[in-house]
């Protein structure tokens, strides 16, 4: 891969025009390897086979509902994900963010809205581990190794690969090892300017890092959370 352009993309909806004409608002942007499936039987072959770098995910589905099937795609691959849906309640918004979703946009959009997001959330997930070939640190928390080049968290009997948001927290942290990171800071990080409501799915992040960093996520010993502050990441060693 040696840009964004070159990423597979996987658009499942199971409204055909929206597939038409999210296909050519995509191609028209310079996105060529886009497949369709209109059904979560159909996404599943597709993802399977094809291996997408990046999933458009309505909600809504005939055969099950989008929060589900991106469950199903995270345990195999951390693939990102960009929701597309019609429910634009702020309960299911969050409710898709909070389970690790990499974007939410609500239906009807602004063609450009939806490239910029999606650019944004490809270059999140791939220039800095795959593009940019900037020399990353690689540290460990106790035990655990953390190596921010490839993403990776590599544990006494697992190794466990970071979403794109996990990878961007943890790298903040990092970068702030020993100190107070504001939730504001972090939020900004992950999602950008717009920081109102980020707060609990700012906590489900973290919560899902500390899962895969922590030797006891729920006491734990290396990212700590300062009351009505923000988080700290300390004990870090490097390699």
């Amino acid at each position: 891969m040696n840009d964004i352009f070159d990423c597979k993309l996987l658009i499942v909806d199971d409204e055909p025009e929206l597939r038409r004409m999210v296909n050519e608002i995509l191609r028209r942007e310079g996105f060529m390897k886009i497949i369709s499936a209109a059904d979560c039987k159909e996404a599943r072959q597709f993802f399977a086979h094809e291996k997408p770098d990046a999933v458009i995910l309505d909600v809504s589905l005939p055969d099950g509902d989008g929060f589900s099937l991106m469950r199903e795609f995270r345990a195999a691959l951390a693939v990102p994900v960009l929701f597309l849906s019609a429910r634009d309640e702020d309960e299911n918004r969050l409710l898709g963010l909070g389970l690790g979703a990499d974007d939410y946009i609500t239906k009807p959009f602004l063609p450009r809205e939806l490239t910029l997001r999606l650019r944004a959330v490809l270059s999140r997930a791939y220039f800095p581990t795959i593009l940019m070939r900037t020399e990353k640190p690689i540290f460990h928390l106790g035990e655990t190794e953390v190596d921010l080049n490839s993403g990776t968290v590599i544990t006494k009997n697992d190794r466990l690969t970071l979403t794109a948001k996990e990878f961007t927290l943890l790298e903040k942290l990092y970068e702030n090892r020993g100190n107070i990171v504001t939730g504001d800071s972090l939020c900004r990080a992950a999602w950008g300017d717009d920081l109102y409501g980020y707060e609990n799915t700012l906590m489900v992040h973290i919560r899902r890092l500390r899962e895969k960093i922590e030797p006891e996520p729920s006491s734990p010993r290396y990212l700590l959370t300062v009351r009505g502050l923000g988080y700290k990441l300390t004990g870090v060693e490097g390699k």
